[in-house]
């Protein structure tokens, strides 16, 4: 199939079905006589596989290496298990993280009253990172 088939059959992008080409999670395909890329089913499911996996999270060497797991029938699933495993530690990191973030953003909206460029408390907070708005001595600050 072309690769506008392998795209659709897929869900990926013509040019993201290039990119992994370029990078090596999927074989260059063979070429039809017209020079033509010609995907297999087999590409459309390692396409779906890599996709599945951004959509996880993953990055593509964890990706790199999940398709190694995959393609090995000798190794074990503990493999696969620990990979994951590291993986949802980093996403429960990241959502903290975000909730952080969240928090203080909504913290410095919450005490934004309008006004003046030079009383914004949300420029403020850009400002004096890693400082409390409230107790920022800055006549820009606003408590």
């Amino acid at each position: 199939m072309k690769i506008s088939e392998a795209a659709a059959a897929s869900g990926c992008h013509l040019e993201t079905i290039r990119y992994y080409e370029r990078v090596g999670l999927i074989p260059s395909p063979n070429r039809t006589g017209s020079g033509y890329r010609a995907y297999t089913l087999a590409d459309v499911e390692r396409l779906r596989f890599v996709s599945r996996g951004r959509e996880l999270g993953f990055s593509l060497e964890e990706i790199r290496s999940l398709l190694r797991l995959n393609d090995d029938p000798k190794l074990s699933c503990s493999d696969v298990d620990a990979l994951a495993r590291v993986h949802l530690a980093d996403i429960h990191q990241r959502i903290e993280a975000l909730t952080r973030m969240a928090g203080e953003l909504e913290r410095v909206i919450a005490q934004c009253a309008g006004g003046e460029r030079g009383t914004c408390t949300i420029l403020g907070a850009l400002r004096h990172t890693g400082h409390d708005v409230t107790s920022c001595a800055d006549p820009g600050c606003r408590p």
